[in-house]
């Protein structure tokens, strides 16, 4: 069980890098005017629902894995909380437990967007200062 969360958390991550990469590829493709601003628009748009997806889904993941070694939500004190999670997971279920508490996954994502967020620039900006440095090879090798 605890793979498979792992495996989709690592796909999500993927998108979410890959994304504004593969956005880049599409808009080339369409040969419009405006670049940036449709980059930007759908960049923030879908880069959004990925990062929300991705808080949403590390809470949601903890709560399967909880459920999954036998941790009670509806018990009324930590004796009946644990009482059918085995030995051997008991470390692993109050680590679980402990990250679930604090703040909610909608602020970690919002947190986490502000963050990532420069990326969508940074790809930007590579992608424009490669096609700069081609052009430029480009018109030296055609002067020569």
């Amino acid at each position: 069980m605890e793979i498979l969360i792992k495996i989709i958390t690592l796909l999500l991550l993927v998108g979410l890098i890959t994304t504004p990469i593969l956005l880049l590829i599409g808009l080339k493709k369409l040969n419009i005017k405006n670049k940036f601003l449709y980059y930007l628009f759908f960049g923030i748009l879908i880069t959004s629902v990925l990062t929300f997806t991705i808080g949403w889904w590390s809470d949601a993941s903890n709560q399967i894995l909880l459920n999954h070694y036998g941790y009670d939500y509806d018990a009324m004190n930590d004796i009946e909380r644990f009482k059918n999670v085995s030995e051997q997971n008991m470390n692993r279920v109050k680590t679980l437990e402990i990250t679930m508490m604090g703040i909610g996954w909608p602020l970690k994502a919002i947190m986490a967007y502000i963050f990532y967020s420069p990326y969508l620039l940074i790809v930007y900006l590579i992608n424009y200062f490669i096609k700069k440095k081609k052009l430029t090879i480009r018109q030296q090798n055609i002067s020569e």
